[in-house]
Order: C-alpha cells, then sequence, then structure tokens
C-alpha cells in the first residue's frame, strides 16, 4: 500500500473547507438511495413504541429491550497496545490510508446517542457514542466511481460487509468511546463500527481494515446464512 497523507482538518480552514465540500459531494451521490434505504422509507415498518428520529417504531419487531449489555463474538477477545493499533482504508479508493491510534483521535470526532439492535433478538436504547464518522474517513480516501459495498475486518478474523449507501449515513461511526468512557475490550475496544439502522452484526468489533469493493462480497456471518441487508424493521435476519 502507498503512504498517503493524511491531512487532519483542524491544521488548515482551507482543508477543513476542501472536506466538508468532498463530504458533500460524496453524500449526494449516494442521497437518494439513503433516503429511500427501509431503515427511513419503510412505509410499513415492523416494531412497536414511539417513533425514532428516522421515523420508524424505536424497539423493532421481534426484538426485546434490556438494560445490560451481552457480549457476542466469534469467542476470542483481541488485546492491540494503542501504540502497535492501525486502521488500514483501502481497495476502490484514489489515496488508501494506515491510520494511527493518535491519528484517528486527531480527526473530527463525533458525539451521537442511538439505538443499538441485536439479531439474537434484544435491543439496548440509547447509548451514547463518540467517534469517526465512516463518511469522514471515506472522504480522505476518496472512493472511486467504482465503489459500491465495503467490507469490514476485525483484529479477531471477523468480516462483515455494507452497501456504501449504508455505510456512509451520519450515525455509521468507528466508536471508541461509549457512555463517556473507553470502549470495552470484550463489546471490540479500542475501536468497533456501529450501524443504528441494521441489526448490529454488521458493525466489526477491533476494526483494523476497511475495504472499498466494486461488487458486493459475503462477510462471516452472511456466508453462514445471515441476511445480506440486515434492515431490523423488516425482521430481515436471515437470507
Amino acid at each position: 500500500m502507498r503512504a498517503t497523507a493524511i491531512f487532519l482538518p483542524m491544521e488548515n480552514p482551507d482543508k477543513t473547507e476542501k472536506i466538508v465540500e468532498a463530504r458533500l459531494k460524496l453524500k449526494r451521490r449516494f442521497e437518494e438511495q439513503m433516503a429511500n434505504s427501509p431503515s427511513l422509507a419503510d412505509p410499513r415498518p415492523q416494531g412497536k413504541g414511539p417513533q425514532n428520529r428516522h421515523g420508524m417504531p424505536q424497539v423493532p419487531v421481534g426484538q426485546t429491550v434490556t438494560a445490560k449489555w451481552p457480549v457476542l463474538d466469534l469467542g476470542y477477545h483481541p488485546n492491540i497496545p494503542l501504540d502497535r493499533w492501525r486502521l488500514i482504508v483501502d481497495g476502490e479508493v484514489e489515496n488508501p490510508l494506515m491510520l494511527t491510534w493518535d491519528q484517528l483521535l486527531a480527526l473530527p470526532q463525533t458525539d451521537d446517542v442511538s439505538d443499538f439492535h441485536c439479531v439474537t433478538t434484544w435491543s439496548k436504547l440509547d447509548m451514547a457514542w463518540r467517534g469517526v464518522r465512516l463518511i469522514d474517513l471515506a472522504v480522505l480516501a476518496q472512493p472511486k466511481d467504482t465503489a459500491t459495498h465495503l467490507m469490514c475486518y476485525g483484529y479477531d478474523t471477523y468480516t462483515t460487509n455494507l452497501a456504501l449507501e449504508e455505510a456512509l449515513k451520519p450515525d455509521v461511526l468507528l466508536a471508541h468511546t461509549v457512555d463517556g468512557q473507553p470502549l470495552p475490550r470484550e463489546h471490540g475496544g479500542p475501536l468497533r463500527m456501529i450501524t443504528p439502522q441494521l441489526y448490529a452484526w454488521k458493525g466489526s468489533k477491533w476494526i483494523k481494515r476497511i475495504e472499498f469493493l466494486p461488487q458486493n462480497r459475503l462477510g462471516f456471518w452472511e456466508e453462514r446464512g445471515y441476511s445480506n441487508t440486515a434492515y431490523p424493521w423488516r425482521n430481515d435476519r436471515y437470507s
């Protein structure tokens, strides 16, 4: 992978403006697909409770609200020292990246509160996250016009796929903090992806690489019969 300079927006107002422009351009490319996605525009969403901020029932069909946060994974909790941690962004991009932990934290940080829906039928509501929007990383990497999907890789060998119109939504974060505390190791710390508009298996724990793809490719659970799309308000659990 060729080396790429990582421009930190706060260092130069001109660079900040360019990144904002690039983000808007990328959003416009997928704007219609995002707006028409089931988690935003399903006319008959399945679920119960008050509406969430996207107009869907807060608790999707088949889910039970829990105060606990169950631990689900492949049985291995990798321990990655922060001075050795790296995040690679590559594939169908103009500028492949390799970020250190300090470089990740120097990028614009986003605070957001969202719900977490696990395919195993539990939901944890109103979780407060802090991290980097995936779309902000994408802006730095500059996806090629050929890019349509992502493959996300974890330090535990986990993989999962996402269509770009889902991955680039503003509430998809690479989160390092939850409820004001560093993300616990058992929940994917130091960094995991969260996908509030999809079932949570679409957000890789211990994330180490994001590969932009020219076509869809199945990840770990998708190869084993889980849904390719994972829409909670359609009970879209299995293929």
